[in-house]
This record gives C-alpha cells, structure tokens and sequence, in this order.
C-alpha cells in the first residue's frame, strides 16, 4: 500500500507573524478549541492550535497530513469523527516540529506513521530546541511516497531543503490540493538552521513543489491559499534572502540585521526568527 520511492507586508500581516513567534517550541495548557473546515470533496484542515491538519476521507479509513501537538490528539479525533466513523489509518508528516508531530506519541499506537528520513532523524536526534518527547515515523522515504486507502491516492514528496532538511509536500492529485507543510507558514519564513533548513535553497525547493499539478494549497499555518499564493510567497523569501544577503555583505552586525528584518518583515525582538534564523542566515550568506 506504500510505494517509497516576501517582501514588504502589511501591518495586519506583520501582526499575524507576530503572533506566529514561538509556535515550534510553545503550547498552552489547556487546547484551545480546533475549527474543521472543508476543502474539497471528502477533504478538510483542522485549524487552531499548532499547524494545519488535512483530514482525507476515504472508504477504508482516514489519512491525515501532520498531527499537531500531543494535547491536540482529542480534538482530533472528535473532528475526525463527525464526519466519519472510520479511523484514521495514516498520519503523514511534514516536518518534525512539535506543532506538527507532537501528536505522533499518541497516533503511533493506532495509525501508521511517515516522514521523510531527515525529519525521522530530527526526532531522533532531538534537534528541536525544548521540545517534549517525540515518537518519530515507522516507514520514512526519501524522494517519493505514494498511499493508496479506499481507492484514493495520496503522495508525499521530498523536494529538498527550506523550513528544515526533512520538509515534505503532501500532494492530493485526484484533488489538485497540495498541503506545503512549513514551506509556506503565515507571513515570513522560519529557517530552523539546527534542523537543516536553507534559506538558499528553500526558493529551489518551492519551485519543484510549484511543477505539481494543484491550485489549491494549504499552508501550514495560516489560510487556505491557491497556486498563484504560494508562488508569491517562494518570490517573497527570495526577496528577503537577497535582503539579507546585501546587509551580510556590508558587513552588518547580528543585531543590525535583526533590526532590519524586525522593521521590514515583523520579526519580533525575541521571535524563533531572531533566534534561529538571523545566526544561520550570516553563516549561510556570507
């Protein structure tokens, strides 16, 4: 059944990446209230709390894209169960953070589990900063991997580096949807250089997902979005690279392009871009 194989914003969308900030390594206590919307026949997104969920419907059960945080498993399932009374039989990841595979620890004992290798490996090597314990995939893949459930298929692809090394795309082709995972998140991108991530190589990695066949896209956070969204913002992270870029060549201080990227792109003062992003992007581009 498996086959391996930015530019200047508005200030109401400097704000949503503000509220975007530490979304990787922070959880309330209590889960606030998930939302389900619908996307597509037998396709719909749980949104609140963490990243996009996909929940695809099939005859033999459910597939889902990315799992949220472990207090989300709940929610999760009520949501998934007012549409269906048939179980959630695959849970494929898109990257390994926390928002997004936390609930691994309590799928794992009911559904089966795929990420590429890198994001496996992540897990493993916990290379997510103050994270709880995570339980990393069973089955990994590293280029391609297909999903057949009730006559429906569902791939994965790995198209190279960006959020992370182990982003994954998950593609819907019946469906035309593609889930993007961290590739596209909100305003401004995230790269987590302790996981891999590129901010030279992300642009690439967008442009091999953009050959897909799909003209919708669920990012992983934010709103639901079309082909023409997501090619604005792969030419956006190219901007604020070449941004960057210019002010690592004149020789600016951290601090200096962090004041940059706080003025022009809404990176806040302590956000995980300050923290994880500015150190990396200096060695990166220099």
């Amino acid at each position: 059944m498996i086959r391996t194989s930015l530019a200047r914003v508005s200030a109401a969308t400097l704000f949503l990446a503000g509220c975007w900030l530490a979304y990787t390594q922070t959880q309330p206590k209590q889960p606030p209230a998930l939302t389900m919307n619908k996307i597509k026949d037998d396709l719909y997104e749980i949104v609140g709390d963490g990243g996009n969920v996909a929940v695809y419907v099939t005859s033999e059960g459910v597939i889902l894209v990315d799992d949220k945080f472990e207090q989300d498993y709940e929610g999760i399932q009520a949501k998934v169960k007012s549409v269906t009374s048939l179980p959630v039989k695959y849970v494929l990841s898109t990257h390994h953070h926390s928002d997004h595979s936390g609930g691994n620890t309590k799928f794992i004992s009911s559904a089966e589990i795929i990420s590429t290798v890198n994001a496996r490996a992540n897990i493993v090597g916990h290379k997510q900063p103050n994270a709880p314990e995570m339980v990393p995939a069973r089955v990994t893949f590293t280029d391609q991997c297909s999903v057949f459930l009730g006559g429906k298929e569902v791939r994965a692809y790995y198209f190279g580096r960006g959020h992370t090394n182990g982003d994954a795309v998950i593609y819907f082709p019946e469906l035309r949807v593609l889930h993007t995972g961290d590739l596209m998140a909100n305003a401004s991108p995230l790269i987590d250089y302790a996981g891999g991530g590129s901010i030279v190589e992300w642009t690439k990695t967008l442009d091999n997902a953009l050959k897909l066949d799909f003209d919708t896209v669920i990012p992983g956070h934010g709103n639901v979005t079309d082909k023409a969204g997501l090619l604005t913002y792969r030419n956006n992270v190219e901007k604020l690279r070449n941004r960057a870029a210019g002010l690592v060549k004149q020789g600016k201080s951290q601090a200096e392009i962090a004041q940059v990227m706080q003025a022009e792109y809404g990176w806040g003062p302590n956000s995980l871009q300050v923290q994880w992003s500015i150190p990396g992007m200096m060695a990166e581009l220099k």
